[in-house]
């Protein structure tokens, strides 16, 4: 599992983006993880899955809320990442108001997720592998802070945590 002080990995997300502009057109984008880190302070949280309960009603809306909070202590940028394709992150994001304030980057076959080893089989569960609740504060590419949460867990991912880690 990636741990403090390690780089992310090479990997490649996709972005649904749905105005053109930046040079991005519409639709799908890829992102590539470490030219996207590169000179960057990420705010980077991962769910299990695109409009589960927790996800939608706790976790999402908590870095909305504190974009501008997380922005102001010195993050560059606020990643969600789920094992779900980009236009699911696409329509979550519209859902969940986040435009100008989290970048919402699917990690469709969940190569980011099993390169850092943080992945959550939920086969059996009708959702197959998926990426595991946690939050990292990545300063250009090297992992600064990691927090995991145990299973069925909602206690130190959320955007307050991170909040603090990114003032200390």
């Amino acid at each position: 599992m990636i741990k403090v002080g390690d780089q992310l990995p090479a990997a490649t997300l996709m972005e649904y983006v749905e105005v053109e502009g930046n040079g991005c057109s519409i639709g799908p984008n890829p992102v590539d993880v470490q030219k996207a880190v590169a000179g960057k302070t990420i705010a980077l949280f991962a769910v299990p899955g695109a409009f589960t309960p927790t996800c939608s009603n706790k976790h999402v809306p908590g870095y909305v809320a504190q974009a501008d909070a997380l922005k102001a202590a010195g993050v560059d940028e606020i990643w969600c990442l789920a094992v779900n394709d980009a236009f699911v992150m696409g329509a979550w994001a519209r859902d969940q108001k986040t435009d100008g304030k989290l970048r919402m980057l699917a990690d469709g076959d969940a190569a980011f997720a099993k390169a850092t080893g943080l992945t959550l089989d939920l086969n059996g569960k009708g959702l197959g592998l998926r990426s595991n609740r946690y939050s990292m504060l990545v300063k250009d590419g090297k992992v600064v802070s990691l927090n995991v949460e145990g299973p069925g867990k909602f206690e130190v991912s959320d955007a307050n945590t991170m909040l603090g880690q990114v003032k200390a």
